[in-house]
């Protein structure tokens, strides 16, 4: 009874957002009604005193602060979250290139660009200063596909045709080194995952590119406002990821030649521009087809439950390693905090409060960018010891009061009768102590758990990570969420479900009552 409390709200949010999203192609009619007493947008002077959409780490951001003064600018990690904002009604309008925005209007008809593009700029890759050599080598790469006519049939693909098809590329010789390139799998037509692997105008860009200097070609793919600290740490070797080259962004980093040029707009929804009437939207469809339909295109379309899959399996391995070094440096960080030495009780005090002090993503920022910044190390090892390390500061301090809540004349006691001081503490002070601490760490536990969910940052590719890559393709705002929502909350109750019965396994009272119920 208790997992049907617990699963039927679940149910109701899955239902409301299958019958919601339907086929992807819906009109959002929250943001209809909340627009229905607005005034239209026709041109981008509209926004001054509007809310506006942007992603993070992107040119809009600096331009809709400096452009529009009087506006409120709404920050997103994403671009799927900036067409979300938009599209129910939670931002006015919002901004981007005009292929990408292409693309999400095939998806959904009701976003549409309005007024004049804001400006041009030329999308160029990405090189760190004191990497010249590679700089040079892409500019001559690409300088060649532009003679012999394959960078005019990649533009007619990709751009014009909108193909999603990637060709034969040629691979170069095993052992002949890597060349990492980060990536931000935004949609199509520049990158998008299909089939489980990259495709796109950037991913082939950057296998030619790989193949022209023969290098096997390895993508990063990760949350675009950490690309550039990604290349300047050494993390990856090149950016090839729709970035404009900026005066900003120059100040850090160097570009090659332009590979193409975007123009960019601002959208909104099509009842708030001043064009004609938008159309009447399709019916809906009914419950049981609009969840067919959304099973469909998020789940078995281009095998995405193996992204699911393979995101569940690293959100777990990054939690449950996460946690047995976490208690393992914790049991370290508590014996050091109980030393009658000073030389061992100060450092573990100053770890406790930094640890406790400092949010859990900018730990793991800090370690991958900083600390590991010259090592090639996997990202997964990094979370696992940041998470690691955060777990620590607060698992110790558990030990502790577990150890000091156990009254010392049992301790006393037993070494009385003949224990040794090891002895007393594993036979008579670790049950009592892991009896009281066993709620208070569960609930840490599942705290870690969902924690995991910020390692897209330094491109892991976990769960919630995959749920973002099923909205890059599907744009359905509503039914990739309420999926990861869904496996977060039965993940957690699985693991309180273990924790509970090992907390009961350890109360005495429970043993007593279940030996007189046998």
């Amino acid at each position: 009874m208790q997992f049907i409390r617990w699963v039927r709200p679940a149910a109701i949010l899955i239902a409301a957002a299958v019958a919601c999203t339907g086929c992807g192609r819906h009109a959002a009619p929250a943001s209809d009604n909340a627009a229905s007493g607005t005034a239209t947008l026709s041109s981008t002077a509209d926004l001054n005193d509007k809310r506006i959409a942007v992603q993070l780490g992107t040119v809009y951001d600096i331009y809709a602060t400096k452009t529009f003064p009087g506006a409120t600018v709404l920050q997103f990690p994403t671009f799927q979250e900036v067409t979300l904002a938009v599209a129910v009604g939670k931002a006015d309008a919002g901004l981007s290139d005009m292929d990408t925005l292409a693309e999400v209007m095939h998806a959904n008809a009701n976003l549409v660009p309005f007024g004049k593009p804001i400006f041009s700029s030329p999308v160029a890759a990405g090189f760190a200063k004191k990497n010249a050599a590679n700089r040079l080598a892409f500019n001559a790469f690409l300088k060649s596909i532009r003679d012999n006519g394959v960078w005019r049939d990649m533009v007619d693909r990709w751009m014009t045709r909108r193909s999603q098809q990637m060709p034969d590329l040629p691979e170069p010789a095993a052992g002949s080194g890597t060349l990492v390139v980060g990536i931000s799998s935004g949609g199509f037509p520049f990158s998008a995952v299909q089939n489980n692997e990259l495709a796109g105008f950037d991913v082939e860009l950057a296998r030619r590119f790989g193949a022209s200097i023969g290098k096997k070609v390895r993508f990063a793919d990760q949350e675009f406002s950490g690309l550039i600290a990604a290349l300047v740490s050494g993390k990856i070797d090149v950016i090839i990821a729709d970035m404009f080259d900026t005066e900003e962004r120059r100040k850090q980093i160097d570009f090659s030649d332009p590979y193409f040029e975007q123009d960019s707009v601002a959208f909104t929804i099509a009842s708030r521009t001043a064009a004609a009437a938008a159309p009447r939207a399709p019916a809906a469809p009914s419950f049981l087809d609009g969840a067919r339909i959304s099973f469909r295109n998020n789940i078995l379309l281009e095998r995405r439950y193996l992204l699911i899959w393979d995101g569940l399996k690293t959100t777990a391995i990054i939690a449950v390693l996460a946690t047995l070094f976490g208690t393992a440096l914790g049991a370290l960080v508590c014996y050091m905090r109980m030393s009658p030495l000073a030389v061992l009780r100060v450092p573990a005090r100053i770890y406790i409060s930094i640890l406790r002090g400092i949010p859990v993503l900018v730990l793991l920022m800090l370690i991958f960018y900083v600390v590991f910044a010259s090592v090639n190390v996997s990202p997964v090892l990094v979370a696992v010891i940041a998470f690691g390390m955060n777990f620590a500061a607060y698992v110790s301090e558990m030990f502790r009061s577990g150890i000091e809540g156990v009254d010392k004349g049992q301790s006393e006691a037993g070494i009385a009768m003949g224990f040794t001081r090891t002895q007393t503490f594993v036979f008579i002070v670790l049950p009592q102590m892991a009896r009281r601490i066993l709620p208070v760490y569960k609930g840490e536990f599942i705290s870690l758990v969902k924690m995991t969910s910020i390692v897209g940052y330094i491109a892991v590719q976990d769960l919630t990570k995959a749920g973002d890559v099923i909205r890059s393709r599907t744009f359905d705002p509503f039914f990739p969420l309420i999926m990861v929502a869904v496996l977060y909350f039965v993940i957690a109750w699985v693991l309180m479900q273990g924790l509970g019965k090992l907390e009961r396994s350890t109360d005495p009272k429970y043993r007593r009552r279940a030996a007189v119920t046998r």
